[in-house]
C-alpha cells in the first residue's frame, strides 16, 4: 500500500504579537492520498487558510511535521522551499492575481520563466494548459478582455502549467457569479478525476464543498 502523498503530524501554529502568543492551529493530524479532492470548511478565523499555507510551504509550523512525498517541508530553507513550491504546488486564489499588461498566454507562461525550457517550449506548455481549461481561443487576450470566470480559468492554467502534484485553492469561487463558479468547479473536478490532481480547497460555499470527495471542518484551530 502506497504511503499518503501528504502527512500532517501533530501540527501546531501560533503567531506572536508583541509578548502575546496567538494560537491558530492545535494538534492537526491528517493523511491525504494522491488524487484526493479535499475541502476545508469552518468559520472565519478557524485556521483554514493557515493550514493550507503550511501544507503549501508558504508558512512554517510552530511545532509538528508536514511530509509531502517524504519531504519534510518545514525543514527546508527559503531557497529550497521556493524551488520545492515551484515544482510541486499550483496556487489558485480568490482574486486571480493576473498581470494586466500580459496576455493570458504570457500570464500562464510566468511559472516556467525560471525553468531551463526555451521560450518556444514554454509557450507550448502554456498553450497546452490553456487548452486544458478551454481557453485556447483566448490565449492572446488581456485580462481586461476576459470575464471573471475566464480570468480564474487562466489562473488555473497558470497553476497547472508546471504539472504540480498538488493544487491548493483558497476560496476559488469567492469572487464569481453562480454560473462562472460552476464552470470553475467543473474544471477542478475534471482536473482531479481525469489528471489525478490532488486538490486542497478552502471554501465557505457549501456548493463548492459538495464537489470535494472529503470535507473536513476546522473549529477554533482544531479539526472536528
Amino acid at each position: 500500500m502506497e504511503p499518503p502523498l501528504i502527512q500532517v503530524q501533530e501540527l501546531y501554529k501560533s503567531y506572536h504579537r508583541d509578548s502575546l502568543e496567538i494560537p491558530v492551529l492545535r494538534n492537526i493530524n491528517l493523511e491525504i492520498p494522491q488524487g484526493e479532492f479535499l475541502a476545508f470548511m469552518g468559520p472565519s478565523g478557524s485556521g483554514k487558510t493557515t493550514l493550507l499555507n503550511l501544507i503549501a510551504g508558504i508558512d512554517k509550523p510552530t511545532a509538528g511535521r508536514i511530509l509531502i512525498e517524504g519531504v519534510e517541508v518545514g525543514e527546508l530553507n527559503e531557497t529550497e522551499l521556493a524551488v520545492w513550491r515551484s515544482r510541486n504546488v499550483g496556487f489558485i486564489f480568490q482574486f486571480y492575481n493576473l498581470i494586466p499588461v500580459l496576455t493570458a498566454l504570457e500570464n500562464v507562461e510566468l511559472p516556467l520563466i525560471l525553468t531551463p525550457l526555451s521560450k518556444k517550449e514554454r509557450w507550448a506548455h502554456a498553450e497546452m494548459a490553456l487548452s486544458a481549461v478551454g481557453l485556447a481561443e483566448r490565449m492572446h487576450h488581456y485580462p481586461r478582455q476576459l470575464s471573471g470566470g475566464q480570468e480564474q480559468r487562466v489562473a488555473i492554467a497558470r497553476a497547472i502549467v508546471t504539472d504540480p502534484a498538488i493544487l491548493v485553492a483558497d476560496e476559488p469561487t469567492g469572487d464569481l457569479d453562480k454560473t462562472s463558479a460552476e464552470e470553475v468547479l467543473d474544471l477542478m473536478d475534471r482536473l482531479n478525476r481525469e489528471l489525478n490532481k490532488t486538490i486542497l480547497m478552502v471554501t465557505h460555499d457549501p456548493r463548492a464543498a459538495e464537489r470535494a470527495r472529503i470535507v473536513r471542518h476546522l473549529e477554533k484551530g482544531e479539526l472536528a
